[in-house]
């Protein structure tokens, strides 16, 4: 965005994803600081927005004309509020930005579609992201920060941070500047975020999925000694078994893309688990599946000792995958 592009015009945020939408404001507000550094910055929330208070707002002050204001919470404009605002956007005064943020949902979708007719009105939407997509989002938000990440250490990243768009941005934003000009490999990203508990609970788990039992054992135990809850562990199990069950069903000749589709997972993963299954029959799948779940109940109430509950799927898991 470039002041030209957000002065005298207004500024759509639409969409469940915060950060995302922080983002858009941001970068509008940084537009209008570019175009006039002595420009003035207001909030205002949509339920608290009269015609009065837009006036007030909109107005020029004794020290600059150029305006910034954002109205969060649209979705909360007064019944009584929206005509003046609508004849507002369909002629904005030159020198002011007008964001107007809207959280997504059906509140307020009356005024987002009449919204969406104006000429000066432009929308800037941002949908949820899928799983698949989180990958692809760390990747690009390393290299905003002017660092390359391949698809491996991002989804290590993601499987230690979590899928908070705030975090992963923050994680790749840290991981650029300690390692500047270097690539960023899975072992840069282990260094630093293979402590987390996510990470060390699908550690233990694809070790048991390859067949690894002292390996597995030995995660186990570090995870545990770390403080790992026990439900994760499960957790990871399962989404693992599930995606060796989707892979081993999924028909035959599918392009990458379209199997990471079918299977739930990003196309970095696909090596993981197409490994992992050469040693599976459907069979062995099936008891696994079974495996798990009732190490689930047990963990979450049926049995005494987390520890054990979980060293024994680790062995049988780890035993099931070479049955044949």
């Amino acid at each position: 965005m470039s002041g030209p592009q957000v002065l005298g015009r207004v500024t759509l945020v639409t969409g469940p994803e915060e950060f995302l939408n922080e983002r858009t404001v941001q970068t509008a507000r940084q537009a209008v600081k570019a175009h006039d550094a002595e420009a003035e910055f207001s909030e205002a929330r949509g339920g608290d927005l009269t015609l009065a208070t837009l006036g007030e707002l909109a107005a020029p002050s004794l020290f600059s004309a150029t305006r910034c204001i954002v109205v969060r919470q649209l979705e909360d404009l007064p019944e009584e509020s929206v005509a003046g605002l609508l004849d507002y956007c369909a002629s904005p005064v030159d020198d002011i930005a007008l964001v107007l943020v809207h959280s997504g949902g059906q509140k307020g979708s009356g005024v987002l579609a009449r919204l969406r007719k104006v000429a000066a009105v432009t929308e800037v939407k941002s949908a949820a992201l899928k799983p698949s997509e989180f990958v692809g989002f760390a990747v690009s938000e390393a290299r905003a920060s002017g660092a390359r990440m391949d698809s491996e250490a991002a989804g290590f990243l993601v499987t230690a941070v979590g899928q908070d768009l705030r975090s992963l941005s923050a994680a790749a934003h840290q991981l650029a500047n300690d390692f500047p000009g270097e690539p960023l490999t899975v072992e840069k990203v282990k260094r630093y975020f293979g402590g987390r508990a996510e990470a060390k609970s699908f550690a233990v788990a694809d070790a048991a999925l390859y067949g690894r039992r002292a390996a597995a054992l030995e995660e186990l135990r570090w995870a545990l000694d770390g403080g790992t809850p026990p439900v994760l562990v499960t957790s990871a199990f399962a989404g693992g078994v599930r995606g060796l069950a989707k892979f081993v069903g999924a028909p035959r000749g599918m392009r990458e893309a379209d199997l990471a589709r079918e299977v739930g997972v990003p196309p970095w993963k696909l090596r993981t688990i197409r490994e992992q299954a050469r040693s599976w029959s459907p069979d062995g799948l099936a008891a696994a599946i079974r495996a798990v779940a009732q190490a689930d109940a047990d963990i979450k109430g049926a049995a005494h000792d987390a520890a054990y509950t979980l060293e024994r799927l680790v062995l049988t898991v780890a035993g099931l995958r070479d049955a044949r």
